[in-house]
This record gives C-alpha cells, structure tokens and sequence, in this order.
C-alpha cells in the first residue's frame, strides 16, 4: 500500500474509531451490570474492516476495545484479584470489541455487499456474545449471576441486550450495503436519489420504532430480572400466576403491534424501491 493510502486508511480509521465510540455512548437500554444496547457503535469498525482488510479492522476494533475499557473502568470495582480483572478487561473488552474487526471477512466470499455486511455483522456480534457468555459463567458468578447454574443465567443475562444490539447492528450493515458502494476508494452512492430519500425515510421510521419497543420492552422486564433482597440476576421473577394481571401481557401487545408496523414500512419501502427502479428502467 502506498504512503498516501495508508494515510488516508489511517485517518479513516481514526475517524470511525471515533464515531463508534460516540455511538457507544447513545443507549437505548442500559444493564446495571454491563452491557447496552446502542445505535449500532460497531458498525463503523465493519464498515472499516470491510473497505480496508483484516488488518486496519482489527487495529481499529483493538483501538476501540481499548476505549470501551475506559469508559467502563467502574465495573472493575467489583473484583479484588488480579486475575479476575485481567478477566473482564479481556474478555468484557478488548476480545469482545476487537472482534468487530472481522466484520469484513465475507468480501471474498460474496459479491453483493449487502450480504457481505449483513453477515460480518452477525459473525462478530455472535462472537462478542460469546465473549460475555464466558466472562459471565465464570468472573461474574457469585456477583451479579448466581454461582449455580452460572452459564444459563450468562447466557440469558447477555441475550438481554445482544439480541437487540445484533438486530439494530445487522439491519443498519445491511441497509447501508444496499444504497453506498463501500469497495469504492471513494464511497458512493448506488441508488437514485429519489430512492435513497424515500428508502431511507421508511426505514429510519422502522428503527425509531424499534427503538422505542425495546426501551419499552426491557423497562417492564429488566425489574423482574433482579432479586428483590439480593439484587441478584434471577429468573425466578419472571414466573408469574395470572398472565392476564401480569407485565407480560403489555410486552407481548406492545411487541406485536411494533412487529406489524415495522413489517409494514419495511413493504412500503420496497415497494417505494420497486416502484422508482421501474421508473428510471422506462427513462
């Protein structure tokens, strides 16, 4: 790589390094014990990854890890040994961050973009889930996951947030696969303009609303995940004797009724699509 480009897929790494990190810090949901769900924070480290190698993403993903680090240096007050903080910087951090670096692995593998992005999101969040899986069953337990049954109670704590992050996180790698060519060295813009404004309107309606589901979802939910005397993740408060009387009932309505307006923007914006690529095919 020439000196040029390498200084320009430095100061393009910085930059999204950059804007991953104030992406991090806008959360639509926030566990008391680690995690959030955010507005997509690692989609510009696979946007870097994708455009510019294994390499720059993963020196990217590693810079990234080493910020997220910092911004979460009070969880670190819960542990006395070294070894158990040692534990959760690698595996709460800087594995389960730089991971993000792979997002770019499936360039090769095949030519539509989209797919390639759509794919390299669900990769590296599945691995940054893992990451939290393991940290929990084994630095965590006893603190804020029971020691008993360690590894189900990690598994479902961290699915609290990471569900949602990957959906958010895979629907935004894939949409911005479709409408900005990023194997460009200078990106640009795959549709018509019309398209993109229409297109980008309905989905941004759909994401507001998911968003907002989810913030509602895991407000009457995350409440029943914590014992009332130790403050402990427990499932246990999920159980309930009236399902009628209970808050699952207001989390399934609100839930299904989001699903059917986020399907119907999602028709609406393909049928927009549809409707102005046969346009300019007529043109």
């Amino acid at each position: 790589m020439k000196t040029t480009q390498k200084t320009k897929a430095l100061v393009e790494s910085a930059l999204m390094v950059a804007v991953a990190t104030a992406l991090s810090l806008l959360t639509v949901a926030q566990m008391p014990y680690g995690g959030s769900v955010t507005v997509a924070s690692m989609l510009p480290i696979v946007l870097i990854a994708y455009r510019r190698g294994l390499g720059w993403g993963l020196g990217s993903g590693a810079v990234f890890a080493v910020l997220q680090q910092l911004l979460g240096l009070s969880n670190l007050s819960y542990f006395t040994t070294w070894q158990s903080i040692l534990a959760v910087i690698l595996l709460d951090y800087l594995v389960a961050f730089t991971v993000a670096g792979l997002g770019g692995v499936f360039r090769r593998v095949t030519e539509k973009q989209s797919l390639a992005l759509l794919w390299g999101s669900l990769l590296v969040s599945a691995l940054r889930y893992l990451c939290h899986v393991i940290s929990g069953a084994t630095v965590w337990a006893g603190l804020s996951i029971p020691t008993e049954a360690a590894l189900l109670y990690s598994l479902g704590y961290n699915a609290t947030y990471m569900i949602p992050e990957t959906i958010v996180l895979a629907a935004a790698a894939w949409y911005l696969g479709t409408v900005i060519d990023f194997r460009r060295e200078q990106p640009v813009r795959m549709m018509s303009e019309q398209t993109t404004k229409r297109g980008f309107g309905l989905l941004a309606a759909a994401f507001g609303l998911i968003a907002v589901v989810i913030a509602v979802d895991v407000a009457l939910i995350f409440p029943h995940l914590q014992n009332a005397e130790s403050g402990e993740f427990d499932f246990s408060g999920l159980a309930v004797e009236s399902f009628a009387d209970s808050f699952w009932l207001p989390v399934i309505i609100v839930t299904a009724i989001a699903a059917v307006a986020v399907t119907a923007l999602l028709v609406m914006r393909r049928q927009a699509q549809e409707a102005t690529e046969t346009e300019n095919s007529k043109n």
